[in-house]
C-alpha cells in the first residue's frame, strides 16, 4: 500500500488549506484513512479518520474547522482545512489501516503512513 499526499504549504491564521490523500495498492473493501500530524518533540496525534462505514471522527482541537470527506475514487480523502491557527503548523501525514476499525485513533495501529507534508500558519 502506497499513500500520495498532496496539498498543504503556508497560510495565515484564518485562512484555508487542503490535504488529499490517495491510496494505491488495497484489496480489501475495508479500511480506515485519515490524518495524523506531529510537531517536532511531541508525539504524534490523531486529526481525523475515517472508515469504509459512516464512522468519522475529529479531534477536539479542529472540530468545526476542518472536514475530512472521501473523495470520488474509492481509497482517496481530503482534509479542508479552515479557520487555521498557528497551532494547527504541523507535519501532517496520511495513514491508512487494513480494517474499518480505526485503532482507537492511535497511530501505532495504523500500518501505512505517507511521508508527511508541512502545513505553516502564520499569525
Amino acid at each position: 500500500v502506497q499513500l500520495a499526499e498532496s496539498g498543504g504549504g503556508s497560510a495565515q491564521t484564518g485562512g484555508s488549506l487542503t490535504l488529499s490523500c490517495a491510496a494505491s495498492g488495497y484489496s480489501d473493501s475495508a479500511y480506515c484513512l485519515g490524518w495524523f500530524r506531529q510537531v517536532l518533540g511531541q508525539e504524534r496525534e490523531v486529526v481525523a479518520l475515517m472508515n469504509s462505514g459512516s464512522y468519522l471522527e475529529y479531534a477536539d482541537s479542529v472540530k468545526g474547522r476542518f472536514t475530512l470527506s472521501r473523495d470520488n475514487a474509492k481509497y482517496s480523502v481530503s482534509l479542508q482545512m479552515n479557520l487555521l491557527k498557528p497551532e494547527d503548523t504541523a507535519m501532517y501525514y496520511c495513514a491508512a489501516r487494513e480494517s474499518d476499525w480505526c485503532g482507537a485513533s492511535l497511530p501505532h495501529w495504523f500500518e501505512n503512513w505517507g511521508q508527511g507534508i508541512q502545513v505553516t500558519v502564520s499569525a
